[in-house]
């Protein structure tokens, strides 16, 4: 499936790093949504873009807008990841 920018995204389900479930349409009308989709999320191309986005994440709080980051690995890795990492948001 191919999105468009601009396009508004499917709504889906996944769990984050903690295996809590996270729904993309929960923040529909109230925040607006910035994914990242990581093809491996522990990789250092991917791992560059998400401290980038965790360093300004400022600019997105200002901007009332949620950061995902959507990859294939297990929760588990994610959440050692994002520990070490220091990432705050949803992985």
């Amino acid at each position: 499936m191919t999105i468009e920018v601009g396009q508004e995204a499917p709504d889906f389900e996944l769990q984050n790093q903690f295996g809590t479930p996270v729904r993309l349409s929960s923040f529909r009308g109230e925040k607006k949504r910035r994914a990242r989709v990581l093809p491996e999320g522990v990789h250092a191309r991917c791992t560059g873009e998400l401290c980038e986005i965790r360093d300004e994440s400022s600019v997105f709080e200002n901007d009332d807008t949620v950061v995902f980051g959507i990859s294939c690995d297990t929760t588990a890795a994610l959440k050692v990841f994002a520990e070490k990492e220091n990432y705050e948001f949803a992985c």
